[in-house]
């Protein structure tokens, strides 16, 4: 055995390992680092890096390790069987044993590994670790509830270590661990492309021609770190806000919004069918609950649908009508009659519609329940000049219709409280003949005391510009 062990690790040292294919830039940092973070595109090699890395420290001394992924299903099918998991980049005379039952990974020596999901902070309560891998940390639905359990158990040794593999996105956590780059964190960034030589020509040359020189390509491809667009109407920090480890409370309503698109499935050019499950809690906050945005046949997004509203108990679906006429209707009747069903039409544009939804985040009485990346994504390239993303906004519609049922005044209503005019917003009878400062302070008064929501206030604000120009040019 002794002899076999030799053999084995002397044939490995010939060759050089893991590390004489790896390039440069996949090489653990040559400095006293606390966290290596790879920050790249898909496609990169990160998975390949970490486990190789894991597999390297696990045999160099008997360990406990952390293996962190955002479910446990990804943890267990990308970072441990996956085609470039723990399993398949350990060396044969070091391939370690994997009982998922116990969910734990046992090498050789004696080293051990802990899977863990990010849906379950708690479990990393109590265990302590030398080293831990956490795998795509900005797609996990509470980042700083696990960060935070993980930071506590990694005590173990020395020199406790983490790598961080992740597709970029300016999440809160993400910015912070960014910013201690040199300092306690080795930050890698790279793009899809680095890897071109170990990725099918025909995958290159699909994401080349839909995704290039777009803003989801210098994310997902390019590996950048995209911080707010100009104007968004849902600013970072307003998402970041909005995410939490809320408790939910019974639900007064539940509804499924249903954004339409021609799409005949995933064989046409079409846009995803935005599908988004929201309710209206007891404690009168809006809760994002499901995204099960898709691109199917009509009859597989019908099902997903009727699936979403069975499994929410909602109250009822709601789809816009402009597409297509009475299509999503006849859609949804044909995979279940009695799904109770309302039909709205856009009489305003998507900005429009978007803005009083936006104000309620300005005003914390929405929460998103799980991780929504894409959503948010999309709510992030929202601006008041339209959507800046690729493609079209599906999830986001279908998020503003599924909140303006639960939380926003019938449209006739609110377009009648808007046109009363300045002095209704600001509580007069009618219009006082104030200077557009005393105006504009009544106004942010206003809206200090909750009163204006973020469209009212910006429609004070135009008026006010408005009235300055007439005085200057008259």
């Amino acid at each position: 055995m002794l002899r076999s062990l030799a053999s084995h690790l002397a044939d490995m040292l010939a060759d050089g390992g893991w590390r004489s294919k790896a390039r440069p830039s996949q090489l653990p940092p040559d400095w006293d680092w606390l966290i290596w973070m790879i920050l790249t595109g898909r496609g990169w090699g990160k998975t390949w890096t970490a486990s190789s890395w894991i597999n390297e420290i696990a045999m160099a001394g008997v360990s406990r390790i952390a293996l962190i992924g955002a479910t446990s299903a990804d943890t267990r099918d990308v970072m441990v069987e996956g085609e470039t998991g723990i399993l398949r980049t350990a060396p044969a005379w070091a391939r370690p044993e994997y009982e998922p039952s116990r969910r734990q990974i046992t090498w050789p020596n004696g080293s051990v590994a802990q899977t863990f999901s990010a849906e379950e902070p708690d479990r990393l309560r109590g265990p302590q670790f030398h080293y831990g891998w956490l795998d795509e940390l900005a797609a996990f639905p509470n980042e700083e509830d696990v960060w935070n359990m993980f930071q506590f158990g990694l005590r173990l040794g020395q020199h406790p270590r983490a790598i961080i593999t992740t597709t970029p996105r300016p999440k809160k956590l993400i910015r912070s661990l960014i910013a201690r780059d040199g300092i306690d964190v080795a930050l890698v960034r790279g793009s899809t492309f680095e890897n071109e030589q170990n990725l099918a020509p025909g995958f290159l040359d699909a994401i080349r021609r839909r995704y290039e020189n777009t803003r989801l390509g210098r994310q997902e491809l390019a590996g950048e770190l995209l911080l707010d667009i100009q104007g968004s109407l849902w600013p970072r920090d307003l998402i970041d806000r909005a995410n939490g480890n809320w408790r939910l409370p019974d639900m007064k309503r539940v509804v499924v919004a249903i954004d339409p698109s021609g799409t005949k499935g995933e064989e046409d050019g079409g846009d995803n069918i935005g599908i988004v499950v929201v309710g209206l809690g007891a404690d009168d906050f809006g809760y994002v609950l499901a995204d099960k945005t898709c691109k199917l046949s009509p009859d597989g997004w019908g099902r997903v649908a009727v699936d979403a509203y069975r499994t929410w108990k909602a109250d009822r679906i709601v789809a816009e009508r402009n597409f297509g006429g009475a299509m999503v209707e006849h859609v949804i009747k044909t995979v279940d009659a009695n799904v109770a069903f309302k039909e709205v039409v856009a009489s305003r544009g998507k900005v429009q519609r978007a803005e009083p939804i936006s104000a309620l985040y300005e005003q914390g009485r929405v929460r998103h329940v799980g991780s929504f990346v894409e959503l948010e994504d999309e709510m992030a390239a929202m601006t008041g000049d339209g959507y800046a993303g690729s493609g079209s906004p599906d999830r986001v519609d279908a998020l503003v219709w599924g909140l303006s049922e639960l939380m926003i005044t019938p449209e006739p209503e609110y377009h009648g409280f808007i046109a009363i005019g300045l002095g209704a917003i600001l509580g007069h009878g009618e219009e006082k003949d104030l200077s557009v400062e005393e105006n504009y302070k009544e106004a942010e008064e206003a809206a200090g005391r909750g009163e204006l929501n973020g469209a009212q206030l910006r429609w004070f604000l135009a008026e006010r510009a408005r009235r300055n120009s007439r005085r200057m040019t008259g």
